[in-house]
């Protein structure tokens, strides 16, 4: 049996499987937003599960951010209270065994190649485009952290030639840099595009009802989010050639994205056949948990 646990800002998710990927339990409690809650937010699950199932030898946590590969401290976490503390460390001490911790992309992506829509494939590249952008590389079942713990961090590169008009309508990124794939093709990014260039007040999902609707603006701000999209993926196509990629977050959730990235992306990718296909997550927002779980 196998543990995964995807510990987020507002929620932690745990679930245990069996050597299949059955599911056989899962539970759901409020994320307490400090370092000592938090940690025991995750005891609590492994010691339910542990009563209901037995012991379990290694468990899986998936989280936004990384441990820094020289001080073993969280890093680049949204949850700010994790940052700067030695959250393995202290897990391994208080459970009592091995944990391996994994940021959430990571953990989609290697959901979504053991058993999800990446299935069968040697390269897996997994895309979060939701709150933020975050990306993962899973090769043979096998997470490439890469050396600094970024392999997959796409959302912080800049989106490919840019025009005039495109760096008008854009804020500038959280991490402090310009041009971000995060502030083009996150939800929020899309809508502070669309905002800035039509002078409204939408959030996505109103965009997306526009466009279902034939406003003009709304199909407009779609096809271009696509483009941006294809872009920024062709990066991705031309560095690291995977053989599918996995768009996981709430935008994934658009069908016209599928209906015509692939046409897009043919337009960028500096080959003059594309196999590479783009499809949608086959787990959801179970993907992360999962994920976690094949951890262990």
């Amino acid at each position: 049996m196998k543990i995964g646990i995807d510990l987020g800002g507002t929620k932690t998710e745990g679930i245990i499987i069996d050597a299949h990927g059955k599911e056989l339990k899962r539970q759901r409690i409020t994320t307490e937003k400090n370092y000592d809650g938090t940690i025991k937010g995750i005891l609590s699950i492994v010691n339910n599960f542990e009563k209901l199932f037995g012991n379990v030898a290694n468990i899986g946590i998936g989280m936004p951010g990384a441990i820094s590969a020289d001080s073993a401290l969280i890093k680049n976490a949204n949850s700010i209270w994790l940052n700067g503390k030695p959250l393995k460390k202290d897990l391994e001490k208080i459970l009592k065994k091995n944990v391996n911790l994994e940021n959430d992309a990571n953990c989609f992506t290697l959901s979504e190649a053991v058993d999800g829509a990446g299935k069968g494939h040697k390269v897996v590249f997994g895309v979060i485009i939701g709150t933020g952008t975050g990306g993962g590389i899973v090769i043979d079942h096998k997470v490439l952290q890469g050396r600094n713990h970024i392999g997959g961090e796409w959302g912080h590169v800049t989106l490919p030639n840019r025009s005039d008009e495109e760096k008008k309508f854009v804020k500038k990124c959280y991490c402090g840099k310009d041009g971000c794939m995060e502030t083009y093709v996150s939800g929020p990014g899309f809508a502070s595009s669309f905002n800035l260039r039509f002078n409204k007040e939408f959030d996505s999902h109103q965009i997306l009802d526009g466009f279902k609707n034939f406003d003009e603006d709304c199909t407009f701000a779609l096809k271009q989010y696509t483009n941006h999209l294809a872009r920024g993926l062709s990066l991705v196509c031309n560095i690291l050639d995977p053989d599918i990629i996995v768009l996981g977050g709430g935008m994934s959730n658009i069908e016209y994205i599928f209906e015509n990235i692939d046409i897009e992306l043919k337009k960028y990718v500096f080959t003059d056949t594309l196999h590479t296909k783009v499809v949608k997550n086959m787990h959801g927002d179970s993907s992360g948990v999962r994920g976690a779980a094949w951890l262990s």
